[in-house]
C-alpha cells in the first residue's frame, strides 16, 4: 500500500482525513513554549501572542529522528511512503526528511514541493488523485515533479505588520502600506516568496484585481480544483473571492481552507490567496 504524507504546512484542513493523508507537524515556538502545528496550537494563539509581545512566533522543522519515527511507523505497517515537504528554501524540513528517508531504501520518497500552504496542498491532492487512479509510487512521483513548476502559490496580505516583523519588508514599505492602503502581491518563485506588483485600496478591490491578473497570467490551467486559502479572513472577503473566482475561472471545485499556525505566523490575519495548478 502507498501512503501519501505531508508537512503540516500543506493547510489542507478536512481534506487530510478525507484523503487519508499522514501529517508531520512542524513546531511553533511562543516564548519558551513549543507547540505542534495543527495539534495543540491555533491561529488565534498566534494573534494573541503577537498582540501581547510585539514579536512573531518562531518555527522549527522536525528533526531527522522525528522523520525517521514518522516514516518508520508506516513502513513497519508495510506501506510505501510518498512525503511532500514545504519548500526547501523556506524550511530545513526537506533536507531532514530526505536524510531520514535513507534509512528506508526504496520505501520512502521525499518530494520538495517548492511551495507552501495550499500550493503544497495542491501537489498533495494531485498525488492522492493519482493514487486513487491506481498509479504506482514511481509514476506518482514522476508526474508530480512535472507539475511542481506550474503551481501558482500566491497571496495578498491585508497588512504588512507580520511581514515587517519577520524582516520581509522595510519600515518605509510598512508605513506606506498603512497610509496608502497598499497590498502587495506575494508569489512563490523557484521556492522563495517574492513581492510583486502592488494593489491599492480596500481588500475587496485588491482581491478583485488580483484574481483578474491571475486569469490573464494563467489562461490555461488544471480545472480539477482551486484553493482559496486565508488566515482567518473576514467571511465577506472570502465569499467575495469565491464569487470572483467563479466568474473568471472554470474550476470543477473551489475549496476553502484556513492557513495553519506556521503560515499564519508569517503573514498575519486577513491574508488571502487563490491557488491552483497552471498548464
Amino acid at each position: 500500500m502507498i501512503r501519501i504524507t505531508a508537512d503540516s504546512t500543506c493547510d489542507l484542513g478536512k481534506h487530510v482525513s478525507e484523503r487519508n493523508i499522514g501529517i508531520m507537524p512542524l513546531s511553533v515556538i511562543l516564548g519558551e513554549n513549543s507547540y505542534y502545528d495543527g495539534v495543540d496550537i491555533a491561529p488565534q494563539d498566534i494573534f494573541d501572542y503577537v498582540e501581547k509581545t510585539g514579536q512573531l512566533p518562531k518555527t522549527a522543522a522536525p528533526s531527522i529522528v522525528d522523520y525517521e519515527e514518522f516514516f518508520g511507523k508506516y513502513v513497519s505497517a508495510g506501506d510505501t511512503v510518498i512525503h511532500f515537504n514545504i519548500s526547501s528554501k523556506s524550511s530545513s524540513s526537506y533536507s531532514y526528511a530526505a536524510e531520514a528517508a535513507k534509512s528506508f531504501p526504496d520505501k520512502v520518497y521525499v518530494v520538495d514541493t517548492h511551495a507552501l500552504s495550499s500550493g503544497q496542498g495542491l501537489v498533495v491532492m494531485k498525488a492522492c488523485d493519482l493514487l486513487e487512479a491506481g498509479c504506482d509510487a514511481d509514476h506518482i512521483v514522476g508526474e508530480i515533479l512535472k507539475l511542481i513548476p506550474n503551481v501558482n502559490t500566491s497571496f495578498v496580505p491585508d497588512r504588512l505588520d507580520y511581514l515587517y516583523k519577520g524582516g520581509r519588508c522595510s519600515r518605509m514599505a510598512l508605513y506606506g502600506a498603512n497610509i496608502l492602503k497598499i497590498h502587495p502581491l506575494i508569489e512563490m518563485e523557484e521556492g522563495q516568496l517574492v513581492a510583486q506588483k502592488k494593489y491599492r485600496g480596500s481588500m475587496m478591490k485588491c482581491i478583485s484585481a488580483y484574481v483578474d491578473d491571475l486569469a490573464e497570467k494563467y489562461p490555461a490551467y488544471d480545472k480539477t480544483r482551486c484553493f482559496i486559502t486565508h488566515s482567518s479572513a473576514d467571511p465577506e472577503l472570502v465569499e467575495f473571492a469565491k464569487k470572483k473566482v467563479e466568474a473568471v475561472f472554470r474550476f470543477n471545485e473551489i475549496l476553502e481552507t484556513v492557513a495553519g499556525s506556521v503560515i499564519t505566523g508569517h503573514c498575519g490575519r486577513n491574508t488571502l490567496g487563490v491557488l491552483f495548478i497552471a498548464e
